[in-house]
């Protein structure tokens, strides 16, 4: 498994005062646009960053990349948005990140479906949601609500692109309890994701 540590040198070694907190220093970048300041706010979630992109990707080289990535979407960000918790903000924006390049067409993979499987009008209908980065919040919500087995299984399916046989391999449930839970999980998002957008 590997390291969480996130050895990156491409931000300048600065060491924000104690004394300033998260929305001193997001405060002081917005009047400033001073890259040294916002390079001091992220050095203190760098290594939590590094940690989401890890486990979202599996490889080293390019949770690295991303965390240099995410930076640079700082830099714009954080001039038009109000955060007043940085460290849950950026923690969504890592999330968010890391899923919409997953999303990405060379990350698709080509899957059979037959209609006795999947119900296209579900399928549409669960797909634009993954697609869609403001529902990204409202979905890990929903995705939480979930059975263990139900949320293990759509995650693989519609996140990491899996078939139902690699889905299989890596879980070691049968291809009948496999079909089962990504049918369940889809209805049950559906009906959480529903209920989540009224509130």
């Amino acid at each position: 498994m590997p390291s969480a540590h996130c050895p990156l040198e491409f931000i300048k070694n600065i060491s924000p005062a104690a004394e300033n907190s998260d929305q001193d220093l997001i405060a002081l970048y917005k009047r400033s646009k001073d890259l040294s300041v916002l390079s001091a706010l992220y050095q203190r979630y760098m290594e939590l960053v590094y940690g989401v992109c890890l486990k979202y990707f599996k490889e080293q080289e390019r949770s690295k990349d991303a965390v240099m990535n995410i930076f640079e979407e700082l830099v714009q960000k954080l001039q038009v948005h109000e955060v007043s918790n940085f460290k849950s903000w950026l923690h969504t924006l890592t999330r968010n990140h890391c899923l919409m390049q997953l999303r990405t067409p060379k990350n698709l993979k080509t899957t059979s479906f037959s209609s006795d499987y999947m119900q296209s009008e579900e399928m549409v209908h669960l797909n634009g949601i993954f697609e869609k980065e403001e529902q990204f919040a409202r979905l890990e919500k929903c995705m939480d609500r979930l059975p263990e087995q139900q949320k293990r299984s759509v995650a693989l399916f519609y996140i990491e692109q899996k078939c139902y046989e690699e889905i299989v391999e890596i879980t070691g449930y049968e291809w009948n309890k496999v079909r089962s839970y990504i049918q369940n999980a889809r209805r049950n998002l559906k009906i959480c994701m529903e209920k989540e957008k009224q509130t």
